[in-house]
């Protein structure tokens, strides 16, 4: 397995929506490893296609493993089904956006479908730390990253702290 670079905001590759993942090939098989791995490496939870220059509708992320057990989670061309009305504010880090937390509110619940490297089509309620890496990272896929979600004026101010 190899390690990826990771692609630093304001890259315009983070700016652009992805396509979605025509076949599971050995190619992507390797992508997905190498995301894996990457992620890992950095250290953080999740880590989307756009963030490594594979402009494709995938993400990797692990919940839990910094608290002990690795629980990897692979999904491609995911689709969020359903958010619940109740949100929660939480600070959010990005390995694209270095050293840098933004206060995002999100929903607390989803519904996410997903396409495993199998080619199974799967969909299930997500709540908790899943939920909300899942829809961080799912934001990666069309383009946005956590500035993208904040008012103007703290937009601003995490923008001046990041350059």
């Amino acid at each position: 397995m190899a390690l990826r670079e990771i692609l630093l905001w304001p890259d315009e590759r983070l700016s652009t929506r992805c396509t979605e993942v025509d076949e599971i090939t050995p190619d992507l098989r390797t992508l997905v490893s190498d995301m894996f791995d990457t992620m890992y490496a950095a250290p953080g939870r999740g880590l989307a296609g756009p963030q490594v220059g594979a402009m494709l509708r995938l993400f990797v992320m692990d919940a839990t493993w910094k608290e002990g057990e690795k629980t990897p989670f692979v999904a491609i061309n995911p689709e969020i089904t359903a958010r619940s009305e109740d949100t929660c504010e939480m600070d959010e880090g990005c390995l694209s956006i270095p050293e840098i937390t933004a206060p995002v509110t999100r929903p607390v619940r989803i519904t996410l479908a997903w396409t495993d490297l199998d080619g199974v089509r799967h969909s299930r309620p997500m709540d908790g730390a899943e939920a909300r890496i899942i829809q961080h990272e799912f934001d990666h896929l069309d383009g946005l990253v956590h500035f993208d979600r904040l008012d103007a004026k703290t937009r601003a101010r995490l923008e001046e702290a990041y350059a």
